[in-house]
């Protein structure tokens, strides 16, 4: 028989931790549940046997799920990762699955969503490893720096990209200098972060190197992340207003998808994944409703709000054309509705 798979559960309130190991002893698969109610601990019990799957809550007092993350992607590249919170924070949702997690879920509440919870833990152990490097594609720069001061490491990033080459010192997690071509310090640091692609080195610290930078990483990162929000906001007022992209400034929007109304191989896109797909559904779902539409006689379909559990869409439909807007789990109905309407306002006109 093959062996039971492992799930570890990570959370520092007991009563969760008892809940979980009760809804999840339930699932198909009949997993062996373990528990832990601090960082270190579970940190210890992957190091001592091996888990399919690991469940951490982000909010813990001493080490906190980042942390835990942080370390759990050093060590345990290949371990499966799904981050159960009650913090409805879009930088969270971003910056977990920046650090390579598989799935992100706010803790259920409703029967519906315990059904959908476990349904979820299911799917993840019944994926089969593919191997390659998990979420290589979707690491930054700022992500990398940030897993190296999060673990405490002394090392040495060699950074090379299209845009040139340069080093950042790490010492016990602060970053401590940096140069790039010219530049140095602090404002090679800066510039580095900046550079959207490339490949890089860790290299051991083994050598002294004065101190340049005596800011913390966290102040640094931050400093980097508004430089490069400034920088976005100016590619927005200067590109084409028409275009698709444009939409990415309305908050919660994740993708946009235009379909032609009598072909729906016929599309444009905007950070859709599987547009294809995406575009047939729309196609599919406006041309079943305005069916149903017109044997209720409810008048024309303008407008359709789609929730689901890994996000939300809204749907603008003419004759001419169809028009999707992905949303994250996050934004509310509300939010979709009015959002929507000045979506509409602008691919209207």
């Amino acid at each position: 028989m093959p062996a039971r798979q492992k799930i570890l559960i990570l959370d520092d309130e007991h009563d969760i931790l008892e809940i979980y190991q009760e809804i999840l002893a339930r699932l198909p698969s009949q997993p062996e549940i373990h528990t832990a109610d601090a960082g270190a601990k579970a940190i210890a019990l992957l190091e001592s046997e091996p888990f399919n799957l690991l469940l951490v809550d982000l909010r813990m007092p001493t080490m906190d799920g980042f942390q835990v993350l942080a370390i759990v992607r050093r060590k345990f590249p290949t371990l499966r990762v799904v981050v159960m919170t009650a913090a409805e924070d879009e930088q969270f949702r971003a910056r977990a699955y920046a650090m390579g997690i598989d799935l992100y879920l706010e803790k259920p509440k409703t029967g519906k969503e315990i059904i959908n919870f476990v349904d979820c833990i299911e799917s993840m152990l019944e994926k089969e490893d593919t191997g390659g490097f998990r979420g290589v594609q979707s690491k930054t720069l700022v992500d990398i720096v940030q897993l190296e001061c999060l673990t405490q490491s002394s090392a040495i990033l060699k950074i090379a990209s299209a845009t040139g080459e340069g080093r950042i010192w790490i010492m016990r997690g602060e970053i401590i200098d940096a140069s790039s071509g010219e530049l140095l310090g602090k404002e090679a640091f800066l510039e580095m972060l900046r550079w959207k692609a490339g490949s890089f080195e860790i290299l051991p610290n083994d050598t002294p190197r004065p101190r340049t930078i005596f800011s913390s990483y966290e102040n640094l990162l931050m400093e980097t992340a508004q430089s490069l929000d400034e920088s976005k906001a100016e590619d927005v007022t200067t590109e084409d207003p028409n275009s698709l992209a444009s939409f990415s400034r309305y908050k919660g929007v994740q993708f946009v998808i235009a379909v032609e109304g009598e072909d729906k191989t016929k599309y444009e896109h905007w950070a859709a994944e599987n547009p294809d797909r995406m575009a047939a559904w729309i196609h599919q779902t406006t041309r079943a409703l305005r069916v149903l539409g017109d044997k209720l006689e409810a008048g024309h379909l303008e407008q359709i709000e789609a929730l689901g559990p890994q996000r939300h869409v809204g749907i603008l439909s003419s004759d001419e054309q169809d028009l999707g807007v992905g949303f994250t789990r996050s934004a509310t109905l509300p939010h979709i509705r009015e959002t929507m309407k000045q979506i509409e306002a602008k691919w209207a006109s």
